[in-house]
């Protein structure tokens, strides 16, 4: 490794001194706030690092790392997701009892593991990755010690991520022993020359998709979703739900578009049965649900089903419409987790849909930014969503992926169903004084909100700018 590949390392290297510099920080002088501050200025120094890398890119940097336009473009999502959850978290954790210090060095820690994640050639730092991201979880969703929803959702996330964790190790052994190498290059060429034992690639294969599947929450590796997305903070609900996410998705979009799925039927049949399987369970249990956390958490599932349509298009039209429909998503999730945050209290989440009745009369302006979040996952037009769904219905159709575009129209006028009735609650229902006393909301807080939801109207009235970056960054991915 030279001075090119440390100077290409810089967003990464960054990161990772911002959480030994919060560690010192936190041991020489524990302060809320100046943790906090610290924080974003790690992450915004290494957002700003971007452009100054991007003249050094595409750079393999050893046989674990791929440093291109693509992993940037993800850094870029990645770390000013963090920042906004950051900005979220202040607020939540002020009121709360408790060492709220540690929460940025294990955010920070995710932060990492998920860049590591994104730019991974290797199946060596895809794991490094991977753990780095689950360990930092495992603490971050049972931080609230006193919270036994907290301890659950924790101790499910820690069982269910070490058996996956096994499956991802058992099937990369796999792949290795009939390729004879790790590195995702190396392996699309190796696949696509024929000299392969089917059998053996495609069980490895078969094993890794239930790892990454238990991180994406599709079906059938969804069960521990709702319970983690209740009992975990709410701002770290917001991270699972995008950051987390994201990364992995982003990951499997790599590993895959090198190795074609398309050519291979059963592997395409495995991925067009979890789609579907996705898009109706998710939106069909949202269907039952009264906690507004487990509706948002079965409504993750279904958009994963969506993504899926569109990565099973392939080529460069449904690469375009991944990346787009996951900028879109992260905005809105994050706006609508954003609006539980703060109206969370320093006794439980605002989690119910009491908490919500009544909302518009109370607090406006949160009820409006909710109602615009919820439009824009239900795919309402002028808004994010609804240009994010159509690139990946345009995808699907030009891929003549015909029962998938179907069942997802269908499934996404289900949704609708769900989405409305919290909005109804909100500006229909008898105005409900609630239980706990909720915090004022704050200027970070309300000034975040804010700018996620213009940002999630402009993306849905003016999406060319985003859709060039894109485009560009694409075509280092597929040449």
């Amino acid at each position: 490794m030279n001075s090119g590949d440390l100077a290409t390392l810089l967003p990464l290297m960054v990161v990772a001194a911002a959480s030994v510099v919060v560690l010192m920080v936190i041991a020489v002088y524990r302060n809320h706030a100046i943790t906090a501050v610290v924080t974003m200025i790690g992450l915004a120094l290494a957002f700003i690092t971007l452009p100054l890398v991007s003249a050094k890119v595409p750079r393999q940097i050893t046989p674990l790392l791929i440093i291109d336009s693509y992993a940037l473009f993800y850094f870029g999502l990645i770390f000013a997701a963090s920042f906004v959850i950051v900005l979220l978290s202040y607020g939540y954790l002020e009121w709360r009892r408790g060492d709220p210090e540690e929460f940025y060095l294990l955010l920070l820690l995710a932060t990492l593991g998920s860049a590591v994640l994104v730019a991974s050639s290797h199946f060596v730092s895809l794991f490094i990755g991977l753990e780095t991201l689950s360990i930092a979880l495992y603490v971050l969703i049972a931080y609230l010690r006193t919270s036994e929803r907290s301890i659950e959702a924790g101790m499910k996330y820690l069982i269910l991520a070490a058996v996956s964790a096994a499956f991802l190790l058992f099937g990369m052994a796999l792949v290795y022993a009939d390729l004879g190498t790790m590195e995702f290059a190396r392996m699309a060429s190796g696949t696509l020359s024929g000299n392969i034992n089917q059998k053996l690639l495609l069980a490895g294969i078969a094993m890794i998709i239930i790892g990454v599947g238990f991180k994406l929450a599709v079906v059938p590796f969804h069960f521990w979703t709702p319970d983690v997305y209740e009992g975990a903070p709410a701002p770290v609900t917001a991270f699972v739900a995008t950051v987390s996410k994201g990364a992995m998705f982003a990951l499997l979009l790599r590993y895959f578009t090198d190795i074609r799925i398309q050519e291979y039927g059963s592997l395409f049949l495995i991925f067009i049965m979890i789609a579907i399987a996705s898009m109706s369970a998710g939106n069909l249990l949202a269907l039952m649900q009264n906690n507004v956390k487990r509706i948002l958490a079965y409504s993750s599932i279904a958009h994963l089903g969506y993504l899926l349509v569109a990565f099973l298009a392939g080529e460069r039209r449904g690469v375009v419409a991944v990346t787009f429909y996951l900028v879109a998503y992260f905005v809105t999730t994050l706006s609508a987790l954003g609006v539980v945050t703060v109206l969370s209290s320093e006794k439980r989440d605002a989690d119910m849909m009491d908490d919500y009745r009544g909302l518009f009369w109370r607090r406006p302006w949160l009820a409006t930014i909710f109602t615009a979040a919820l439009l824009s996952l239900a795919g309402i037009p002028l808004t994010a969503g609804f240009v994010g769904k159509f690139f990946v219905l345009a995808a699907g159709v030009g891929s003549a992926l015909w029962l998938l575009v179907i069942i997802l129209i269908a499934n996404s006028a289900i949704g609708l169903y769900y989405y409305l009735r919290i909005v109804v609650a909100m500006y229909w229902d008898a105005p409900k004084e609630v239980s706990v006393v909720v915090p004022s909301l704050s200027l970070a807080g309300g000034a975040t909100l804010a700018g996620l939801t213009l940002l999630l109207v402009w993306l849905g009235v003016y999406p060319a700018p985003l859709i060039e970056v894109i485009q560009t960054m694409v075509a280092s991915l597929i040449e």
